[in-house]
């Protein structure tokens, strides 16, 4: 491929220029791509670059052909043609103009704008907000509406139910083009763009900044003068960012609720019919408020804006900016959004997403497999069925005399499914000895007369009926009259919590039940706190990611720390040509002698480190594992930070070091505490700062505080140290410190792993995802045990590699990376590092020798820093 000028704001490192050019040429030829870049070497800028220059230049391509494909008979002479081709082009040439100079003046006028609105009256205190009404509409709003809908070949979209908007406003939204780009919605074709997806909405904002970084030529180049050659000028990109109600909705009545679900639930209840127009949301979009969406849309397009920058606006217009933000889609040339909003049919269809020839870039996907895993997985607690029963029986004792038809059968079904439920769960977890285990969808319905619903008829009415909204919604009513009133006169079951409304995450787990048995498990549980569970496990994510595979054009999965990436060819692209599918793992920005890595196989007793289940918890490995940590901090400075495979092994080995005496009078938690002071992460997301060492040090209290208090503390000690002691802090694999925190520079100058964190194969879920997996590889022929096998050591290792990424986050970055147990030293396991880890690996030493490389590694660095 001949060189691409991919217009990056700064000179590229090669590495940089391969990755784009891989990911362009992956774009070109269609295929699904799976890419491992390291933080640190600009990775937001590399996709932005790729992408968007494939982008303008396909759409210049697209723009040449339709022009010159107009239709001529074979004898029109040839200066027809030429006129008839030019036309073509000087017309679609100047609606981009247009459209380009209409965004430019928003753009110069935007300061003025923002002025205007900060000092004038906003649109919204010209309307009457007058939404106290609804809550005093009376309880017929709660009253189910006649249900006749029985019809088997009924086909509405599942989205239209449960993340959409009624169809009076689906109406509405299609007429004032909401979906469509600039004025008439007939002509707006759909332009072709990239979807870029990442976990949250931080990182969506920061990828937002990178692109603002970038200019490129646009895709039509337009002259001041038609006739005259057009000269290539840069041209802004248009972006817009999508999010959910929670993050965009600016009715304060409805945003305060505070937890998605209800806003999701009380934005929709506004919007229906019953609502009187007095209550319904002054926000959404009307036919009065056309001109204020398309300034929206124009406002969005103009200037790259992330969702804050959204909701902003929204404010300032008086106009909803969930609904709103919908009219600058097809307009689009890059769009972002968060996981949910992609990965879900029915949130793509709620936002009406087409992703039919479209590029889809999914970042931080090291972790899409469960990603998906989890949006479709659901589970309920025993405590929950019961309340969603207990509050499901107020509403009928309300209006048992008014409800007909098919909504007394309904409402009678959904209550002996509850009970049958119920009865099961408990059942299951009363039996001796039996704390959790699988369980079928015809067990859990043979109580009751369940085994006589049909349960599909009975999911579909439950989302086109909206039963659980509206007993949730007279609840919560309930609650809100009996406020005042005290004592037991106040109903027990009117205690609806207002963030967490339990029927609608009873009907979550109940839409699972006609799920195919072969995607998915179900299980019971009885957790420590003696709350009993059942929990859907979905273990074949494979369908729910192949419409995205197969509409788009292309799929990108993007991560700091990709490898192994087999799980991903054999779990997710299963169905995919391995001709069409692209893998790359780049190499680091950093020089090869910025990074020692080291995997440690003895202990400095000369014993093999085994830390296997059965064999870690023995005093000597853990004593044995103290020394070596203190014999290793010696020789790092700075902070040093040390990985443990649980919560549970990490308390085992602080209690022991502290009751041990193998240094004399000192404690091996004494000798570590007088290297290094030591940061320790706890349970739940919390961490515990240890005071310095001191003679009491054993004995002191620990203090209790947050993960950024702790990592505040850590950085503090570090920075502020006169000496070059540092710090120590011990946190977990998986925990919230191996992931998204930046340990560079001097925060991380040593990475300790301790052991694999296999996941414990004894629990019914693993025992099931591993029998899956098995099953499925033994149907294509393979082996399903060493199937099995791969699928349980990749998750271990994408934990570990998630872990050591913390370290080396740029270029000048330099950092000692050190694994602690005999089966770093296999190559199978090294096979399963990331690739910039993998190359520079050392040969096994022993640990006197690793503190000699260690001392001379970072003499050689502080030196040259010095220097």
């Amino acid at each position: 491929m001949a060189a691409i000028e991919f217009h990056h704001p700064y000179e590229p490192y090669d590495i940089q220029k391969q990755f784009m050019t891989a990911l362009y040429a992956c774009i070109e030829e269609g295929k699904v791509g799976i890419f491992e870049s390291p933080t640190g070497k600009g990775k937001s800028l590399s996709l932005i670059c790729g992408s968007l220059t494939w982008l303008r230049g396909e759409k210049k391509k697209t723009f040449e052909t339709g022009v010159s494909s107009v239709e001529f008979d074979e004898d029109e002479p040839e200066w027809v043609r030429e006129h008839a081709q030019k036309q073509r082009r000087t017309e679609a040439t100047q609606r981009h103009k247009e459209l380009e100079e209409k965004l430019s003046r928003i753009r110069e006028k935007e300061r003025s704008i923002r002025e205007q609105y900060e000092n004038a009256e906003p649109y919204t205190k010209r309307r009457k907000l007058d939404q106290g009404a609804s809550d005093t509409l009376g309880e017929d709003q709660f009253l189910l509406q006649d249900y006749d809908s029985d019809e088997d070949s009924w086909q509405k979209p599942r989205a239209a139910a449960t993340n959409g908007i009624s169809a009076e406003n689906a109406a509405l939204m299609s007429a004032l083009g909401l979906n469509s780009g600039i004025e008439d919605a007939a002509e707006i074709e759909d332009e072709m763009k990239i979807f870029f997806c990442s976990r949250t909405h931080s990182q969506l904002t920061q990828f937002a900044k990178e692109l603002s970084r970038v200019s490129m030529p646009p895709a039509i180049a337009v002259a001041k003068n038609v006739d005259d050659p057009a000269e290539d000028v840069c041209e802004s990109f248009k972006h817009i960012t999508l999010g959910s109600r929670k993050n965009l909705c600016i009715n304060p009545k409805v945003n305060k609720l505070g937890n998605a679900t209800a806003i999701n639930e009380r934005c929709m209840e506004l919007q229906q019919p019953s609502t009187a127009a007095t209550s319904k949301c002054p926000f959404v979009p009307t036919k009065e408020t056309e001109a204020v969406v398309q300034n929206f849309r124009d406002h969005a397009l103009a200037t790259i804006r992330d969702i804050e920058d959204l909701g902003n606006m929204g404010r300032k217009f008086g106009i909803c900016p969930y609904y709103a933000s919908r009219s600058a889609v097809k307009p689009s040339e890059i769009v972002t959004l968060p996981y949910p909003l992609l990965l879900q049919r029915s949130a793509r269809e709620a936002l009406d997403l087409s992703l039919k020839g479209h590029v889809v870039i999914i970042d931080e996907a090291h972790n899409l497999i469960d990603s998906i895993t989890g949006i479709h997985s659901a589970s309920v607690s025993l405590s929950q069925l019961a309340k969603a029963r207990e509050q499901l029986m107020v509403y009928l004792q309300k209006f048992k005399n008014r409800l007909k038809g098919k909504n007394r059968t309904y409402v009678a079904q959904t209550v002996r499914l509850l009970d049958s439920l119920i009865a099961c769960l408990k059942k299951l977890v009363e039996t001796p000895g039996s704390h959790e285990g699988t369980v079928d969808v015809q067990t859990m319905m043979t109580g009751k007369g369940a085994d006589q619903i049909n349960i599909y008829k009975l999911d579909k009415y439950l989302q086109e009926s909206k039963l659980a909204r509206k007993v949730d919604g007279y609840i919560a009513h309930e609650d809100t009259t009996a406020r005042p009133m005290k004592g037991p006169s106040k109903p027990a079951a009117a205690q609806s919590a207002k963030t967490t409304p339990v029927l609608m995450q009873v009907q979550s787990f109940l839409l699972t039940l006609v799920n195919p048995s072969s995607e998915g498990q179900f299980f019971y549980s009885k957790e420590q706190d003696g709350e009993a569970q059942l929990k859907y496990l979905l273990l074949d994510p494979t369908h729910h990611f192949k419409e995205v595979v197969e509409e788009a054009r292309s799929v990108i999965l993007v991560g700091g720390t990709m490898s192994p990436m087999s799980d991903f060819t054999q779990h997710l692209f299963s169905y995919v040509p391995p001709s069409r599918i692209t893998t790359l793992s780049c190499g680091h920005v950093i020089p090869a002698s910025n990074l020692l890595a080291l995997p440690i196989v003895q202990g400095s007793s000369g014993a093999s480190f085994d830390f296997t289940y059965e064999k870690r918890n023995s005093s000597g490995m853990i004593q044995d594992l103290g020394l070596t940590i203190k014999s290793l901090i010696e020789h790092i400075p700075d902070g040093v930070v040390v990985f443990f495979p649980s919560y549970t092994y990490l308390d085992s080995c602080v209690t022991q070091w502290k009751k041990s005496s193998s240094l004399g009078s000192k404690s091996i938690w004494d000798a570590l505490q007088s290297t290094k002071p030591i940061y320790l992460e706890s349970r739940s997301q919390h961490a515990t700062v240890l005071p310095p060492s001191s003679p009491k040090s054993k004995t002191s209290k620990a203090a209790s505080a947050t993960t950024e208090t702790v990592l505040a503390a850590y950085t503090s000690k570090i920075f502020s140290s006169a000496s070059s002691r540092g710090a120590l802090l011990l946190a977990v694999i998986g925990g919230s410190l191996s992931e998204g925190i930046n340990f560079s520079d001097r925060l991380g100058r040593g990475v300790l792993v301790v052991g694999l964190p296999f996941p414990n194969s004894q629990t019914a879920e693993w025992k099931a995802k591993l029998e899956y997996v098995s099953k499925t590889a033994s149907s294509r022929g393979q082996s399903g045990k060493d199937a099995a096998r791969e699928y349980y050591e990749n998750a271990c290792m994408r934990a570990v590699n998630q872990s050591v990424g913390r370290a080396i986050r740029h270029k000048g970055d330099y950092a000692a990376i050190m694994m602690l147990d005999r089966r770093y030293g296999t190559k199978r396991i090294q096979e399963k590092l990331p690739g910039w880890i993998r190359g520079g690996i050392k040969s096994e030493m022993r640990v006197g020798e690793v503190c000699g490389v260690l001392a001379k590694f970072f003499e050689e660095k502080e030196c040259g820093r010095v220097n």
